[in-house]
């Protein structure tokens, strides 16, 4: 009985011609942002950016981030700017990127990270004012 209906599936699906292919993922996008956080053993920060690409969109988003781990410390993103994997559209972008970071600093800071969203990834860089110490396990929001 159940080889008659994945067999009748598989010539029904057969008859219904060509699923429509995926994007190609070949639009390339970068990231410019600020933010500004705190954390005491939970670390939040906010901000906001433009993605641009290179098949001329432009998005305005807002940023959230949020984790826990051992940290403590106050700081800021001035001149961040991140870079995504290819992706098909645009809309891909958008969603909760997570990520593992080491990081430190006094008065002026540098650092990078990875963060992924299933396919995609978004290598981040930046330079901050502030002070903080410790290692924070976490997630990151864009959104319009």
């Amino acid at each position: 009985m159940l080889r008659k209906f994945m067999l009748g599936s598989l010539l029904a699906l057969a008859g219904a011609g060509p699923l429509p292919a995926a994007p190609e993922a070949n639009v390339r996008c970068t990231l410019k942002f600020t933010m500004q956080g705190w954390s005491a053993f939970y670390k939040t920060a906010d901000g906001r950016g433009t993605i641009d690409c290179d098949n001329g969109q432009s998005l305005k988003v807002k940023l959230s981030a949020k984790g826990g781990g051992l940290t403590v410390g106050k700081s800021s993103i001035e001149d961040g700017q991140g870079r995504f994997s290819a992706v098909g559209s645009t809309a891909q972008l958008l969603g909760t990127y997570v990520a593992a970071e080491a990081h430190a600093g006094v008065i002026k800071s540098a650092g990078a990270q990875v963060m992924t969203k299933g396919e995609v990834s978004l290598a981040l860089s930046g330079t901050g004012r502030g002070v903080d110490l410790g290692v924070v396990f976490g997630a990151m929001t864009i959104s319009l």
